[in-house]
């Protein structure tokens, strides 16, 4: 992870735990559409292969969809695929048995990227809709994410005016 970015989580913590609890009162409608505004604008200036910490500190769900599609492109049994790659946790999902992620290649691209879970197709959720429902989730994405700590910064700058 990028030393800057660390340093800037580290030193923001209380106050975007403070920012969290002011956006849990926001109308829902007002958060989903300064939010996506945002994302749309961020993502357009993010390199992710530049980062991809996301697939070096956390594991995606798979559901069984994800798990039959990568089979299939790895031409493998989805039997083959679970006992090889994946683990069942506390919650009964499936996740990778190790992080970083076993499809992650050297350049931090995924070698299953066409046939990546849902769960890696829509992080860091944040264009995605009823925003007010994956604040905690966002919350913790904030830490892993450099884009999603940008958005949060420029909706400080918006919602402080």
């Amino acid at each position: 992870m990028d030393l800057s970015f660390k340093k800037k989580l580290s030193s923001q913590r209380k106050e975007n735990s403070r920012f969290f609890n002011i956006l849990n009162r926001v109308n829902h409608k007002v958060l989903d559409e300064s939010i996506h505004s945002i994302h749309e604008e961020v993502f357009r200036n993010t390199n992710c292969l530049k980062c991809a910490n996301c697939c070096k500190t956390t594991g995606p769900l798979f559901t069984d969809k994800d798990i039959n599609r990568i089979s299939k492109k790895l031409r493998i049994k989805p039997s083959d695929f679970t006992t090889r790659y994946l683990k069942i946790d506390d919650d009964k999902d499936y996740v990778l048995k190790s992080v970083p992620c076993t499809f992650l290649s050297d350049d931090n691209s995924c070698s299953i990227y066409e046939f990546r879970p849902k769960a890696c197709r829509e992080f860091p959720h944040t264009n995605r809709k009823r925003q007010y429902q994956l604040l905690k989730i966002t919350k913790k994405n904030l830490e892993i994410c450099p884009a999603v700590f940008n958005i949060f910064e420029r909706l400080k700058t918006d919602f402080n005016k």
